[in-house]
């Protein structure tokens, strides 16, 4: 490693295009903003800048992080075709960032279709991607190609466990590339101030003494056809349940506002429901530590919620694949299988044995390992020439 490519101040661009990534990229641009040797840019796109999916760039402004650059890439659409046409906007836009920021390093994470146009924009300038969450499954939804896609338009990897390093090597990354470091999103849960559960009842407007269900579901993207039978068959379960449901808005996905307008129906019926575009950040996390269960296929309950011991139904084939600790109940998209599954959660016995739960992505300290090796990664053709491994 050079002298010059440990001590050259160098420019790293980080690029968050929904509220889902938003949370995971929190530790990482708190620790480069320390660091005296980098130059910090963050590129806002996706939903962030929608108004129909709570136009989270606020919640970034209010937190005090500068925005670059902010890149419209979305089509008022979520049909098939719209999608495909936001992609193409989207490595157009960040092109263009690219083109007028020059930066050293751009930081991408997960697998949204959105951070695709990110990484695909970054070769013509050969220009060094670094991925996090890299290696994973989730076999019902486009995101699955789509994040092994980035993986080979990238040159460093950031994983979240040991089986991810393993498929990563599988897909022919050269080792010296790969860095097993946990997920970053669990740093923000040791530091973040956690609300009260009567003070989150405050702000959401529910009852304390109430039982709470956490409700996040999205398009299982390769069934993107079924997702109006699907999503009536989770909200006929729910309809079941003795709680107080907290509902969040899917992600721009394929048929994305199909599951919206049936949100907003099924919310405008029912008093118990409290549906949300964009908990932010302290809120989400309280959420997650006071809810006596999780219903839907969010990354989070898969990647979050083992932290807080927090049951979770993952209902359909959205992430199925994905590593997965005891408090996931994997069910299918039925009524009935549904609803059975969020009863065994409900039940004292189970979330008693979740006690002592330890997550399988990660111990906390995943940002600090992952911006030590962006700082001192050397840059040049050694990064850039990527060639297969054995």
């Amino acid at each position: 490693m050079s002298a010059a490519g440990v001590s050259a101040r160098r420019t790293i661009a980080v690029v968050t295009v929904a509220r889902s990534d938003w949370g995971h990229l929190g530790p990482v641009l708190t620790e480069l903003r320390a660091a005296s040797d980098v130059r910090l840019l963050l590129f806002v796109g996706g939903t962030h800048l929608a108004e129909a999916f709570g136009r989270t760039v606020e919640l970034i402004e209010a937190e005090g992080w500068p925005i670059a650059e902010r890149i419209e890439m979305l089509e008022p659409s979520d049909a098939p075709e719209a999608i495909a046409a936001s992609i193409g906007r989207g490595v157009a836009g960040f092109g263009r960032a690219y083109a007028r920021h020059r930066p050293d390093l751009v930081v991408v994470l997960g697998d949204r279709f959105e951070m695709l146009s990110a990484a695909a924009a970054a070769l013509p300038f050969v220009l060094p991607v670094a991925h996090l969450h890299g290696g994973e499954v989730t076999e019902g939804a486009i995101d699955n190609q789509i994040r092994h896609a980035i993986t080979k338009c990238a040159h460093l990897h950031f994983v979240s466990a040991e089986p991810h390093a393993r498929r990563m090597a599988a897909m022919g990354e050269e080792p010296w590339r790969i860095h097993n470091v946990g997920a970053p999103g669990l740093d923000r849960i040791r530091t973040t101030r956690f609300l009260s559960r009567a003070e989150l009842g405050r702000r959401l407007d529910v009852a304390p003494t109430d039982r709470w269900l956490l409700v996040t579901y999205h398009p299982a993207t390769l069934e993107y056809q079924e997702t109006g039978r699907h999503t009536d068959e989770l909200l006929a379960a729910l309809e079941k349940v003795d709680a107080t449901c907290v509902v969040t808005y899917p992600s721009a996905d394929t048929a994305g506002r199909t599951i919206i307008a049936r949100l907003e129906e099924f919310a405008g019926r029912h008093a118990r429901v409290r549906l949300v575009k964009s908990l932010g950040d302290d809120v989400y996390l309280s959420l997650l530590r006071h809810a006596d269960a999780m219903v839907g296929n969010s990354s989070s309950g898969l990647i979050e919620a083992p932290s807080f011991e927090l049951p979770v139904v993952n209902v359909g084939a959205r992430q199925a694949g994905r590593l997965r600790a005891a408090n996931v109940m994997n069910v299918g998209p039925d009524r009935d299988e549904i609803l059975a599954g969020i009863e065994t959660v409900l039940a004292p016995a189970f979330r008693e044995g979740l006690r002592g739960l330890a997550n399988p992505y990660g111990d906390g300290y995943a940002a600090e390992r992952i911006v030590r090796v962006l700082r001192t990664v050397e840059l040049g053709p050694t990064l850039t020439r990527k060639r297969e491994g054995a």
